[in-house]
């Protein structure tokens, strides 16, 4: 029994000597190793992806939400009384300048105008006449004064009678499309009755309103594209920048004239204008790129000739979908697109191209 304890003891000792060795000697050799290693991974700057900037002149976009409208949109009216003998549109009707919209009754113009016409006819007989029995002296020269009036005035009732005549012809006053017709044949009406609204659709414009800190871009013959709520694109010229803002809102209407030949362009649609403003220096770097400084402004970190990181303020020029337009950037720049929020101003890092960003990457882990 003692033999058995003294050997278990002995085995006990034994294994705590081993593990105890191993632990001095592997901690040291891992220190050793360590401290070897330590110094190059201290010294080694950090990497960073950067991509070399170019400053152009860019043309800044505003886009404005606006509508379609009809350059010519009035109801065509009856010019006289009488009643509707011929309704040749309907609603969605297309007519031309001077289309006969409607025609009223007679109400004895026809018989005016073949009265007056007949009289002429005598003034001219009488006139021809006596010009020969004047010019023999058979009669006073006064006389051909007083039948030349009289011819005259002749002319004048032929044409009143004839102007009469015609208002009972409603007329299409411009090419487009009807949109209403308030009236039934065999109604009779008076004159400023309306007959048929006419929409001109060809131009069309699109009207957007404008603030007055945008305004000084905007100038009237500029193309610009607009994008309507249908899906369709269409290209036009400014024809009109008002010079009086609007007492409620304070914005400033302009008017933007599109070709519409098929009519494909209704009046009244919810439609979105590019304006081109005028060419401005900038800088495109991706969203991504954008930083805070520790004082809060926006900007972007780059790489100076020394490898020292820096922080250089921005203000946006144009938002783009993955990209940003931005003023500030100095052309050449290296802009910092990947580990920009790792690293502070003064520091020393390595740029590597963004290209090579995967790699910048695990290196820095």
């Amino acid at each position: 029994m003692k033999a058995s304890r003294i050997v278990a003891v002995g085995l006990v000792a034994v294994a705590a000597l081993w593990i105890g060795s191993g632990y001095i000697f592997g901690t040291h050799e891992t220190n050793s190793e360590a401290a070897i290693r330590t110094p190059d991974a201290a010294h080694k700057p950090f990497r960073v992806a950067v991509i070399a900037t170019e400053q152009v002149q860019h043309h800044r976009k505003l886009v404005l939400s606006g509508r379609t409208e009809a350059i010519h949109k009035m109801m065509a009216i009856a010019r006289t009384n009488g009643i509707i003998e011929q309704l040749n549109v309907r609603r969605g009707s297309v007519v031309k300048e001077g289309d006969v919209i409607a025609r009223l009754s007679d109400e004895a113009r026809v018989a005016q105008v073949a009265q007056a016409r007949a009289l002429v006819a005598q003034r001219k007989s009488e006139l021809d006449a006596k010009r020969r029995l004047i010019e023999t002296g058979a009669l006073p020269k006064l006389d051909l004064v007083n039948l030349e009036a009289q011819y005259k005035a002749a002319e004048a009732t032929l044409a009143a009678a004839d102007a009469e005549a015609d208002r009972g012809a409603v007329r299409a006053p411009w090419s487009g499309v009807v949109t209403d017709v308030p009236v039934e044949p065999g109604q009779a009406v008076t004159a400023t009755k309306e007959i048929a609204q006419i929409v001109a659709l060809d131009p069309m414009l699109v009207v957007v309103e404008v603030s007055e800190r945008k305004l000084p871009g905007v100038k009237v013959g500029a193309e610009v594209s607009v994008r309507l709520i249908t899906g369709g694109e269409a290209k036009g010229r400014i024809r009109f920048v008002s010079k009086s803002a609007s007492q409620t809102t304070r914005t400033y209407r302009v008017e933007v004239e599109v070709a519409n030949p098929d009519g494909v362009i209704p009046d009244g649609i919810t439609s979105e204008v590019a304006i081109s403003l005028a060419p401005e220096p900038a800088t495109r770097v991706p969203r991504s790129a954008l930083t805070f400084s520790s004082a809060g402004d926006l900007g972007v970190r780059i790489v100076d000739a020394q490898n020292k990181v820096a922080f250089v303020p921005v203000t946006v020029s144009e938002d783009e979908q993955t990209h940003m337009w931005v003023a500030g950037v100095e052309n050449g720049a290296r802009v910092i697109v990947q580990g920009q929020d790792f690293v502070r101003e003064g520091q020393t890092v390595e740029a590597v191209p963004a290209s090579a960003a995967p790699q910048a990457l695990s290196s820095a882990k």
